[in-house]
């Protein structure tokens, strides 16, 4: 039985209107009380793209603030996709996390909530647990297919990838892969998660949808190869869904796969991170993958990080100084 915190209606309300055919423009309106604004809102641009019946399509970027992939491929999306051109429902939210994506942050400036750790959310909790819960409870339903761009922002650098994860519903999970196929990004992986546990992908999976993801660079900036493969693989989403009409576009794209819990390493010193091979390069498992040196006194032995495993270097810590707990590398296969 649902709690009465569950029954409660979203405090967000939609200048749009998800059920009429054209393009609407509008914000996801979410009611926000603060010293420079009583009765102030957080306006959250939202775009809906509707020509008839078929399959929606839920476009999802800045999850995380300070990743510039997803926003650069929707807010262009957004502008140039007609009605004529879709048959179904497209819905585009280029900012997910809209406060942290004005900050420029991984998490909200306002409650410093995480986005992608704050499912199922909550209508009585703070901002970004009502943004979740107003996705939980109101956008995920309505989506066939979920595409929910990430890179590595601030502190992380990928090898661009497209990501489906490895599910206990076999055809769904194919399902998955045959759109990380259809994308098209360089690389396409079968992704781990060190923790799925509140989640974006969690939600949408446990309800039975389509999601995809991606990882497109970091460094909290976007290049323009990054851009243009995000903007290309958007619509090759949407196309082999059968929303968009038109022939995906190909392209070779290299299969990765993270099968456990060894892919990762995590720093237990501080110091400056030396690595020693660039992202795509092959390793064998007991290389050294990167050095911690010692930064509060000269002439100290530096701590090396050694693969477990023999693949390649799929991401590394992006800032030039680490601490204990970092993720400093991912490998894969």
């Amino acid at each position: 039985m649902m709690s009465d915190t569950t029954m409660r209606p979203s405090p967000i309300s939609a200048t749009v209107d998800f059920e009429v055919d054209g393009v609407q423009h509008g914000f996801l309106r979410l009611p926000y009380s603060r010293d420079d604004s009583a009765w102030g809102s957080v306006m959250i641009p939202i775009t809906v793209i509707r020509n008839g019946r078929g399959r929606t399509a839920l476009l999802t970027g800045g999850n995380h603030g300070d990743e510039y992939e997803g926003p650069i491929a929707l807010f262009d999306l957004a502008r140039r996709l007609r009605a004529e051109e879709v048959k179904g429902r497209v819905i585009i939210v280029p900012a997910m996390n809209y406060p942290a994506f004005l900050s420029q942050t991984r998490t909200s400036p306002i409650d410093k909530g995480n986005m992608n750790r704050s499912f199922p959310g909550r209508p009585d909790g703070t901002v970004t647990q009502k943004i979740a819960d107003y996705f939980q409870r109101v956008l995920l339903p309505l989506a066939d297919i979920v595409l929910d761009f990430h890179s590595g922002g601030r502190t992380l650098d990928f090898l661009p990838f497209c990501a489906a994860h490895v599910l206990p519903d076999k055809k769904q999970e194919a399902k998955g892969f045959e759109f990380v196929q259809a994308f098209g990004a360089p690389y396409s992986m079968k992704m781990l998660e060190i923790d799925a546990v509140g989640m974006y992908d969690t939600a949408a999976e446990e309800m039975g949808k389509i999601f995809i993801t991606t990882e497109l660079g970091g460094g909290g900036t976007a290049t323009a190869k990054s851009a243009a493969i995000a903007k290309r693989g958007v619509m090759n989403v949407l196309k082999h869904a059968g929303i968009v009409e038109g022939v995906v576009d190909p392209q070779p794209s290299q299969w990765l796969d993270m099968p456990d819990k060894d892919c990762f390493l995590f720093a237990e010193e501080a110091g400056l991170v030396e690595f020693a091979l660039d992202l795509g390069e092959a390793v064998r498992k007991g290389e050294v993958v990167a050095r911690i040196h010692q930064v509060g006194r000269t002439g100290g032995l530096p701590v090396e990080l050694r693969s477990k495993m023999t693949g390649i270097l799929a991401a590394r810590h992006f800032p030039g100084l680490i601490k204990p707990g970092d993720c400093a590398a991912v490998l894969a296969v």
